[in-house]
């Protein structure tokens, strides 16, 4: 299993370039850029660290046919790929934040977000080989006419379908590159399996080398009450606490109701940065915050290489660790100390 590292997108192109290049040298296979609303552009800023480093795959995660048409996530993909000469990819999912930002209907069943996605991901791979040949008839998206991309020489990027519920999985599976799950523990990492090997089943072709890996989030710091108050900040991002829920992997019944109903609790703790979850028990937070992420001192790393061996053991080609303050510390613990667990 290969590690990657997921950056948060308030850092300046430079400071990225500087992040991808030590990430190079500790041999980690790929640096994702998170794509925000309000933060650097997720495929602009990743270009210094494409002209710094020579193997490191690099890519925004994850962008919306709903935010940008399919089209245009083709060209500035490939437009990466070429100064990166051939190490670019791209994760596609149904949408977030950035939706949010700009009023788009949030319901999945009125987007239609498998087909979206879909029909995305296949305009992206049909773009990489360098021409439409002819136009594309999508029920949501349409490219009228067909086009030459002339100017495309690298190898095509790799194509992600962000995905984490079934049908999801299934799809992405079916026509991706690779599949890019989310928060996805290991009490859930089986039936995601399951889904992943049913869409590859149906694929037109077999896949030569489908990835799979999956959004982690690292916290493990030097002072372990840093790391906790960390974990305890971002835990409302964590994919569990989020709709449709999946909180019965770790808590009975009443605790997840109590979740629930006490997420903006969990929501507080973040917009105030103060890490205090009031009204649920430390007890419960402290739980998921040990099940949904990687928290704790130096001395809690060979517990979680135990975790992460399993992640591999269960399917994973690679894992996407999700760094957050102080990401070049977070980033040389990882390559001292996970990467050569793993090589």
């Amino acid at each position: 299993m290969n590690i990657e590292i997921i950056i948060e997108p308030n850092f300046t192109p430079d400071e990225l370039a500087e992040l991808a290049v030590v990430a190079e040298g500790y041999g980690i296979r790929a640096l994702w850029s998170s794509n925000y609303a309000q933060q650097w552009d997720g495929f602009i800023s990743l270009v210094p660290a494409a002209l710094a480093t020579k193997k490191i795959l690099l890519g925004p995660l994850a962008v919306s046919p709903y935010e940008m048409h399919p089209l245009k996530i083709a060209t500035s993909v490939l437009t990466l790929n070429e100064i990166s000469q051939g190490r670019a990819m791209v994760g596609i999912s149904g949408g977030g934040g950035v939706l949010k930002a700009i009023g788009y209907e949030m319901d999945p069943k009125k987007r239609r977000v498998v087909r979206g996605v879909r029909e995305a991901i296949e305009i992206v791979k049909t773009a990489a080989t360098g021409q439409f040949p002819e136009p594309y008839e999508g029920e949501l998206y349409q490219i009228v006419r067909p086009y030459r991309f002339d100017w495309v020489k690298a190898a095509p990027p790799t194509v992600y379908a962000c995905s984490t519920e079934p049908q999801m999985l299934r799809m992405g599976a079916r026509v991706a590159d690779g599949i890019h799950m989310s928060d996805v523990a290991l009490p859930m990492l089986g039936e995601a399996m399951e889904n992943i090997q049913t869409g590859l089943a149906k694929r037109a072709t077999p896949a030569e080398d489908f990835r799979i890996t999956n959004f982690w989030a690292w916290h493990i710091k030097e002072d372990r009450e840093a790391s906790f108050y960390e974990a305890r900040r971002e835990l409302v991002f964590r994919g569990s606490l989020l709709p449709p829920y999946s909180l019965h992997h770790f808590l009975n019944e009443e605790d997840a109701q109590l979740v629930i109903d006490h997420w903006l609790d969990f929501a507080k703790a973040f917009w105030t940065r103060t890490g205090v979850v009031d009204n649920v028990p430390e007890s419960i937070v402290n739980h998921l915050i040990n099940e949904l992420s990687s928290a704790g001192d130096h001395g809690d790393i060979d517990r979680e290489i135990e975790r992460l061996q399993k992640f591999k053991e269960g399917g994973l080609t690679d894992l996407s660790i999700r760094l957050f303050d102080d990401p070049m510390a977070g980033l040389k613990l990882i390559g001292e100390r996970v990467v050569p667990a793993f090589a």
